[in-house]
């Protein structure tokens, strides 16, 4: 598959830490929410309009693209933050504005702002991906079309010589990691119903995510059905027929996440990147994918299906209402100071010790994620084992930290 231009792999961005997380994980491209006209608005940090252009200027100098997601239904009260958005993000050099709703569109469209129609209009033909390429540059298809689907679509925009609003050739966007909403393209009132907040509106509550039992009402007899979770199915994993994916012919492939920590997108799109990277090498072998698949699991998530992609059955249900990875981190303390010249990191032991052979993530607004093991300690200018709490330490770390950086110990998670 040498021959064939590699997909766009895109990441999640809910803070800066995981913007340099993904910047230095290989990432092409990130997206990100702004105030709270997206679909994280409650489960994520969502940047100001004034960070903007930080995140653009950050992007620039990766030379990795930028993308604001502003995919929510719009009332009328939001039409002014809406502009506000859409134009910010043009004078700061966004690439495009993944929106759904007509009001955003028609306004991107106005101002020259390029877009791309998001999953939530369940695009899953040609004719609607025609459609839509009179205002977007790229079209994410809905979470149900299957990998046949996917190549026929791709297959007519490239023999049609499909364009996007900007004259350039149009792409295509799919889903291959993350969370799974047991809704339509995620079109979920459940929430709505039960506490009048609207998952269109970014205000999910993860109603599908708890645990439910079935009640006789003349009886009063009750059951749980496959454990309790039956709505909640496992995380998107498209890792294990990626190859598939990149045959269809799509642009670009997604990550979901803003939810989830800079380590998250650190290692998943560390791992999407070494795939696609084989892929395109003729390498992707099971070996490997096997391989990836255990770094995957030591960070969050309900376990792994594959979605609609194969044309199965709705995916498996997960077993538990949240994390099922296979790592967990512990808050250590935070970073006191770096020294460069000397390759060593001055740590705070503030809540919990660290010992010789721990494992230990640092996480910073700047610095991204750091993983390193403790290979030595020092206390008062003598080696120690053990750094014990409350005490000021170092150790040797060749990647620079910052002051203020968050520490965490890495350790297996018990009872997964």
């Amino acid at each position: 598959m040498k021959n064939k231009q590699k997909p766009e792999i895109m990441a999640p961005v809910g803070s800066f830490a995981a913007l340099q997380a993904a910047i230095a994980s290989g990432a092409d491209s990130v997206f990100f929410g702004v105030k709270q006209l997206n679909m994280r608005a409650r489960s994520s940090y969502n940047f100001e309009l004034d960070e903007i252009q930080v995140v653009a200027d950050r992007c620039h100098k990766a030379k990795v693209r930028s993308y604001i997601t502003l995919n929510t239904l719009l009332y009328e009260h939001d039409m002014a933050l809406m502009k506000k958005i859409i134009t910010t993000a043009k004078e700061a050099g966004i690439d495009e504005i993944i929106v759904q709703d007509m009001a955003a569109i028609q306004f991107a469209k106005e101002i020259g702002m390029p877009i791309q129609a998001s999953t939530q209009l369940s695009i899953s033909n040609y004719e609607s991906v025609k459609f839509y390429s009179q205002f977007a540059n790229t079209i994410v298809l809905a979470r149900e079309v299957d990998l046949d689907m996917m190549k026929v679509i791709c297959d007519r925009i490239r023999e049609e010589d499909l364009r996007g609003s900007s004259g350039k050739p149009l792409k295509i966007e799919v889903f291959v990691h993350g969370a799974l909403c047991i809704a339509q393209s995620g079109r979920c009132q459940m929430s709505l119903l039960t506490s009048n907040t609207s998952a269109q509106r970014g205000a999910c509550l993860q109603e599908c995510r708890k645990k439910y039992m079935i009640k006789d009402e003349e009886t009063g007899n009750e059951m749980s059905v496959r454990g309790g979770y039956v709505m909640s199915p496992k995380d998107l994993c498209c890792l294990p027929f990626l190859d598939k994916i990149v045959e269809t012919g799509v642009s670009v492939i997604k990550i979901e996440g803003r939810g989830r920590s800079p380590e998250y997108v650190k290692t998943v799109i560390k791992v999407y990147r070494e795939a696609v990277d084989a892929i395109h090498e003729n390498a992707f072998t099971p070996a490997k994918v096997n391989t990836w698949l255990k770094e995957l699991e030591k960070v969050y998530n309900r376990g792994f299906c594959s979605g609609y992609y194969l044309g199965k059955l709705l995916p498996d249900w997960s077993l538990c209402s949240g994390n099922k990875s296979t790592e967990e981190r512990v808050y250590v303390g935070r970073v006191s100071h770096y020294f460069p010249k000397a390759q060593v990191a001055e740590l705070s032991t503030d809540a919990l010790e660290i010992k010789t052979g721990d494992k230990l993530v640092i996480m910073g607004d700047n610095t991204g994620v750091v993983r390193t093991d403790v290979t030595s300690i020092k206390l008062d200018d003598k080696f120690v084992d053990s750094s014990g709490k409350q005490n000021l330490v170092t150790i040797p770390l060749e990647k620079r930290v910052r002051k203020n950086d968050k520490i965490y110990l890495l350790r297996k998670r018990q009872n997964v």
